[in-house]
């Protein structure tokens, strides 16, 4: 079974080493690994360059953004079941594509979600967000599991479609709501953690960032005819500004 991973990186230089080095360190070795970079002006290109031991494929030239990127990336890929790999994020640990991989053999499913950490720039771990009790009727409130720890087999991009880069920052919403609750694709949590987050990214940007990505969500429920409440999604900026007081 082949894994696709693919890494959307855009002046990534101080961060996407490590990354790499998750990727090289995984004991699993039938990955197709994909870097798509919006043309960095900074050593992000260097460090590519001098870890194509491990990139199957890789492009740098400019994109409109990245879901754009990431379409790209889909694209390239082959794969049996494709990941996302953010170029700031690392995965958990050396055996999480063998762990996934077996999951995926043991359970005919389209996609598994499971957990993923948060730290900051020190290392420390922040958060940790769990999946086990999500269920898709919850993305009628905001709620949705982390997107990088989910795989999905390749057919259901080819069955339903990518990145739909109409969204600013809500795209990872908006397809996951048009997998799992419009199209209803088997799915199943596999209780693996994943990735480590580095704290911060494009819909993590405080409390202006959740109400355009609360607005987007409810935007998402719209597109793909999913009934709810069209306030609902915004209960996720009552969660933040209390964060703000805590």
């Amino acid at each position: 079974m082949k894994v696709s991973i693919i890494t959307v990186a855009y002046n990534s230089a101080k961060t996407i080493q490590k990354t790499f080095e998750s990727v090289k360190n995984q004991s699993y070795t039938n990955i197709e690994y994909i870097v798509v970079d919006g043309r960095s002006t900074d050593d992000t290109v260097s460090l590519i360059k001098s870890n194509k031991d491990i990139i199957t494929k890789w492009v740098s030239e400019p994109d409109e953004g990245l879901y754009f990127a990431m379409n790209k990336g889909i694209t390239m890929a082959t794969g049996d079941i494709i990941g996302i790999l953010n170029s700031d994020d690392t995965f958990k640990d050396s055996k999480v594509i063998q762990k996934i991989v077996d999951f995926h053999r043991k359970n005919d499913i389209d996609a598994s979600i499971g957990d993923v950490e948060i730290y900051n720039s020190k290392g420390q771990i922040k958060r940790k967000f769990v999946s086990k009790n999500w269920l898709p009727w919850k993305l009628k409130w905001g709620l949705m599991p982390p997107h990088p720890s989910i795989f999905v087999k390749s057919t259901v991009f080819e069955n339903f479609g990518n990145f739909d880069t109409q969204f600013k920052i809500g795209a990872d919403f908006e397809i996951i709501t048009r997998w799992f609750l419009k199209n209803q694709i088997t799915w199943k949590y596999s209780g693996i953690t994943t990735t480590a987050m580095l704290e911060g990214g494009l819909s993590d940007g405080g409390l202006i960032s959740y109400i355009v990505l609360s607005k987007e969500d409810a935007k998402a429920l719209i597109i793909n005819d999913i009934r709810a409440l069209s306030f609902l999604p915004y209960f996720r900026c009552i969660f933040k500004l209390k964060s703000f007081f805590v």
